[in-house]
């Protein structure tokens, strides 16, 4: 059958009935409410957001709140995304840091720096460099990466060291005179570790700190073995040069199995979680530095869901205080931490594979939440790796719940069995980010958001 097309206007409306426009003109109209907005913001032309601060970081004239001065202030106080650098900023690690000044200092070692990832070791070193420079040490910091090799990465330290130390040579040599280094000392060809730790033998009249941070990112196992040898090189001729190492815990091991014997000449530390207190360390440097006030719970729930993790606890106080000033208030409250975690599980969806994310939140939806807390809770406790023993007592529960947690998530293929020499089955989750963003979805869903919470296992039901 043809179809007549004449006449036929796709674009021309049919004239509303009589029904139709008597029900239009009934019904409040939302078009109007609309057009105007539109037409507002048309004619706003300073309606978009804006920095509130210029690239020199003062205020900038345009934009912004009352509360703009305390936002600058505020990002100062809680800088996540960056090592703590200012010693007013630097919360806790007392003990670690005097430990680490005295095997320094006392037994003349080289040290090794060890932890998970977002713990606070750069944030260590850039204070250790401060109290080193002021008792006139010469330190020299560097930050591995993939391709660092031993020649680039100590040729580079020479420059740093300047040849008024050298013993072949007089403060009014003409070298001296112009600002030389033991760089200008240096063969054109690579360098040794041998040739390296012979010049630093001929320093006097002060002492070097070469540190070396991130070395777990060096990939090459040549540079590992040089900074070994290096090691042994400098301790046996009473070099006055001394290696600090940062890295994560495997790198202790990695570096002691090229050169056995360097074991005595080596302070190992493991940086600790931070305690209760120190996290609260945390929240009142930002009360004093950025003019702002936790109140009483939202403190709790900051230590609570940092689990020790200092980069955690800044980045849930920096999204805490903004969530505040935007509401026009200059004191946090446990719903602006609430919504502060709302805004990091945002952050740490970016660095999880997606698959892993759809299947923990199915997990939830499931109800079987409390194997997923309670094991991310032991792995952020235990830098990753962790067995039944570990859930039980981070925890407080039986080791049958804790062996079903474990069940449960080995069978989902969330947790993967990892080689080692200990007695029981340790365990990691396939993916590194994933402990922080379950403990961060947990507290999404548990945390009590006007009173302080209570620890998962304290409310939680069997695990299916």
């Amino acid at each position: 059958m043809e179809i007549d097309l004449a006449g036929w206007n796709p674009f021309k409306r049919k004239a509303p009935t009589k029904a139709a426009r008597a029900e239009t003109q009934a019904q409040p109209s939302i078009v109007k409410p609309l057009i105007r907005e539109a037409h507002r913001r048309a004619n706003d032309a300073g309606g978009l957001p804006r920095f509130n601060t210029t690239a020199s970081d003062q205020m900038s004239g345009r934009g912004g709140d009352r509360f703009s001065a305390v936002r600058a202030k505020l990002r100062h106080a809680f800088t996540p995304s960056q090592p703590v650098a200012d010693r007013r900023l630097f919360a806790g690690r007392d003990d670690v840091l005097k430990t680490v000044i005295r095997a320094i200092e006392d037994q003349r070692l080289h040290v090794v720096l060890y932890g998970e990832r977002g713990i606070g070791k750069t944030s260590l070193l850039h204070v250790l460099s401060q109290a080193a420079n002021e008792a006139r040490y010469i330190v020299v910091y560097t930050s591995c990466g993939a391709n660092s090799n031993f020649d680039e990465t100590f040729r580079a330290a020479a420059a740093e060291i300047p040849l008024l130390f050298h013993s072949g040579f007089s403060p009014t040599a003409a070298e001296t005179e112009k600002g030389s280094t033991l760089a200008d000392l240096l063969p054109s060809e690579p360098l040794s570790p041998r040739k390296f730790g012979d010049l630093c033998a001929k320093l006097t009249g002060t002492r070097v700190l070469i540190i070396l941070d991130e070395f777990d990112r060096a990939e090459s196992g040549s540079f590992r073995r040089d900074v070994a040898e290096l090691i042994k090189n400098l301790s046996d001729r009473l070099g006055r040069v001394q290696l600090v190492l940062a890295g994560v815990a495997a790198d202790l091991t990695e570096l002691v199995e090229h050169i056995p014997s360097i074991r005595r000449n080596i302070f190992a530390l493991r940086v600790p979680k931070m305690s209760e207190g120190e996290v609260m360390q945390i929240v009142a440097n930002g009360e004093r530095e950025a003019d702002l006030k936790f109140d009483s719970q939202a403190g709790a729930f900051v230590v609570e869901v940092a689990r020790g993790s200092p980069y955690i606890a800044n980045l849930i106080c920096h999204h805490a205080g903004h969530a505040a000033l935007d509401q026009g208030r200059a004191t946090v409250s446990p719903v602006d931490v609430a919504s502060a975690v709302d805004r990091a599980i945002l952050e740490f969806q970016g660095r999880i594979p997606t698959p892993a994310q759809t299947q923990v939140r199915r997990l939830f939806d499931q109800g079987r939440q409390d194997a997923l807390a309670m094991s991310a809770r032991a792995a952020l406790a235990a830098d990753g790796v962790f067995d039944g023993r570990d859930i039980e007592t981070a925890n407080e529960i039986t080791a049958r719940k804790a062996q079903d947690a474990i069940e449960v998530l080995v069978g989902e293929r969330l947790l993967r069995p990892v080689q080692g020499e200990d007695v029981n089955q340790r365990y990691a989750f396939v993916e590194e980010g994933l402990p922080t963003l379950i403990w961060m979805m947990w507290a999404q869903r548990n945390l009590n958001r006007e009173a302080p919470p209570a620890a998962p296992a304290r409310t939680a039901t069997a695990v299916s």
